[in-house]
């Protein structure tokens, strides 16, 4: 099998070493203990999606000859070996921080999560009432007929595998028992003698198992619970027409009932009764995760705080622009100058005052703007539909294809279509992920545009969360190239020849190789120079070797990178110049940050990924403001510094935090928020 003529990480593999780094918050004791609970439920959503996801593609691709390996670049079997094996080591480290960490850390606060087996008389009779009234009537047991068909689990559902036992021991009866997902995972109890008491839904079942299965005569009941997950890539027609929404939906029913990529057990299964499911489930070897008790932690992202508010991080109460104001006109101001929103440190509040104020101006004509996810009670789309409803020409790119949110973009399809919207459903062989609106404005005859391009999505909720630079701008650089690339988009196209945004899948690759040969050609020269990026994922092979053809001609680089890397730093001959680090913190660091020696910034919709340039609609935008130019920077010093949650990524993948020798601690996102209200 041939091998790449530089390092190279598996992306797969990297993406692990991710997961493993939000792992470390929750072992981290300085996070509040709540936060540490979120922590592991984010770690397991993000498992999850990895094997719906990536565990699914590469399963695909197990059956391939030689030939194909090779132009592949990688054995997908042996890095389905190292991901089981990489996955076990993360799961037991995941169980014994949940069991004998977090839990004992809980009760040291006076907080119990009680199983079913430690409740005594006076709990036992709430928690029996309590099943009686709200749970009893939504589970459906279903007896297993060993000479038929085993019943279908769906996707990431919560099941109990039950066996029904008689004195003997022989004549064993199995059941698989559903959980239901629209009742609250978690129970607080009456408190006693001021200590709190929670337990879960499935030790409440578990406690209540006689009230179930009462009718069959049985000496013992044992359960134990399983998760199913199935691959969730959606096979359809690219072709994009009238017919594609029904398409899609077919496609997403299809999903719940892909082929098994994961189960993920019980460790304390009896192995009998393992073996009978594992050969009923048809679930491979790589594909069998021992693990706790408690599957689809991603809910513990609801977890109660019952305790105080010292267990959670404080609200991060958003902060105001210097310059904008809500009784005065944005577009005005906009006109002025550019103007950023850093957020989630800033308020979102100021895009949908961008957008209510264009619904309602009687000066303005027309909205185009691109959308892929937004939050569930939008305002994006309420703003929208009201500009439709007061006569201006509002045209929504909404792309369908947005992973696992297929279905609620089908859901805005239908509203922003019902109120007046002209909605372009998507382009045959693109995603459109970029994050960009225009707006028209004709004054006198005198046609303006005011632009938003972000390197995060219009939506309310993430913009809460995750770390983006919005732009505001009037500058025809920018709203005329933006004018071209909308026509065309409407047209089901991708316009060509952009002078200052750089647009996949169009010129993205050329440009930055472009503008990585002028740092090359500086070093060379002897004089200074330099690349800073900041990304989610740096995967793509021809932006790494570019970058190690950088260091190799002593351009100093320097990269932050939250999630996937596969460039390896520090290796001679390749990347002695090249430095990384990552930041997992409070919030998740979303933004993509461009910058080449002192002149050339660019903010970007993108990452560093093949897919980005190539199959996807992405924009990168200069940052033409000096002030706005100078703000970003001093928040990517201030990342640069950070020796409280940056980690160094290295060869090794150990994951290990950056120390200095200063007494001083930098903690970029708290100092950012800081540095931002000082600035105000």
């Amino acid at each position: 099998m041939t091998k790449k003529k530089f390092p190279f990480l598996n992306r797969e593999i990297s993406w692990l070493y991710f997961n493993e780094r939000v792992l470390q918050e929750a072992a981290d004791e300085t996070v509040p203990l709540i936060e540490r609970i979120r922590f592991l439920s984010i770690f397991s959503s993000n498992l999850d999606e990895f094997y719906r996801v990536r565990v699914a593609s590469l399963n695909r691709l197990v059956n391939l000859n030689d030939k194909a390996k090779a132009l592949l670049g990688f054995n997908p079997k042996k890095v389905l070996e190292e991901i089981k094996n990489l996955v076990v080591k993360l799961e037991r480290r995941f169980e014994t921080l949940f069991q004998h960490t977090l839990i004992t850390e809980l009760a040291q606060k006076r907080i119990f999560i009680l199983n079913h087996t430690q409740l005594n008389v006076a709990r036992g009779e709430f928690v029996r009432q309590h099943f009686r009234d709200k749970i009893l009537s939504n589970l459906v047991p279903i007896m297993i007929d060993v000479n038929k068909p085993f019943p279908e689990l769906k996707d990431r559902a919560l099941y109990f595998f039950v066996q029904l036992s008689n004195n003997s021991g022989k004549n064993k009866k199995y059941a698989i028992l559903e959980l239901p997902d629209n009742i609250s995972r978690f129970l607080v109890l009456p408190e006693t003698n001021d200590l709190k008491f929670i337990i879960l839904l499935e030790d409440i079942i578990k406690y209540c198992l006689d009230d179930i299965f009462y009718v069959f005569n049985y000496y013992e009941i044992q359960a134990y619970s399983i998760q199913l997950t199935r691959d969730a890539e959606l096979d359809i027609d690219k072709n994009i027409s009238d017919k594609f929404i029904e398409e899609l939906k077919k496609s997403i029913d299809k999903r719940k009932r892909g082929k098994p990529m994961r189960l993920l057990y019980d460790s304390d299964m009896p192995l009998e009764m393992l073996s009978f499911l594992v050969s009923k489930l048809k679930v491979g070897a790589d594909g069998l995760i021992p693990g706790n008790k408690y599957h689809r932690f991603g809910d513990f992202i609801a977890f109660p705080n019952v305790g105080d508010k010292s267990l959670e991080y404080p609200a991060t109460v958003p902060l105001k622009i210097k310059g904008l104001h809500r009784t005065e006109s944005l577009f005005k101001k906009i006109a002025e100058k550019d103007y950023a929103v850093h957020l989630p440190y800033q308020s979102f509040d100021y895009i949908i005052l961008f957008l209510r104020e264009a619904a309602i101006d009687p000066k303005v004509t027309e909205i185009n703007i691109t959308l892929y996810r937004l939050a569930e009670n939008s305002k994006v789309i309420n703003a929208l539909i009201n500009a439709a409803k007061n006569g201006k020409v509002v045209n929504c790119f909404l792309e369908l294809k947005a992973r696992f949110d297929e279905s609620a973009n089908i859901f805005w399809t239908n509203r922003l279509l019902e109120g007046g919207v002209n909605v372009n459903y998507g382009l045959t062989d693109f995603k459109v992920h970029s994050k960009i609106c225009l707006i028209k404005r004709v004054d006198k005859r005198k046609v303006t545009y005011y632009a938003n391009l972000s390197t995060g999505n219009f939506n309310e909720k993430t913009a809460r969360i995750y770390c983006d630079h919005s732009i505001f701008t009037a500058k025809k650089e920018i709203t005329l190239e933006l004018l071209k690339l909308f026509n065309a988009l409407n047209k089901k196209t991708v316009a060509k020849g952009f002078k200052h945004l750089i647009v996949s899948p169009i010129d993205s690759r050329v440009k930055l190789y472009s503008l990585i040969e002028r740092e090359i050609k500086q070093a060379k020269a002897g004089k200074p120079a330099y690349i800073l990026f900041k990304v989610n994922s740096l995967a793509d092979e021809g932006i790494i070797e570019k970058l190690y053809e950088a260091s190799n001609a002593g351009v100093q680089i320097q990269l932050i990178v939250r999630g996937i890397c596969c460039l390896v730093p520090g290796i001679k001959g390749f990347s002695e110049n090249i430095t990384v680090i990552s930041i997992v913190d409070k919030f998740l660091e979303h933004a993509r940050v461009f910058i080449f020696g002192k002149d050339n910034m660019f903010l970007s919709s993108g990452d560093l990924m093949s897919r980005n340039f190539e199959h996807r609609v992405e924009v990168g935008f200069p940052v033409l403001d000096k002030d706005i130019k100078e703000e970003i920077q001093d928040i990517i010093n201030l990342q640069l510094q950070d020796n409280v949650k940056a980690r160094i990524i290295n060869k090794n993948n150990d994951n290990r935090y950056r120390k200095n020798n200063a007494n001083t601690k930098v903690r970029a996102q708290f100092q950012t928020y800081n540095y931002l209200k000082n600035n105000y």
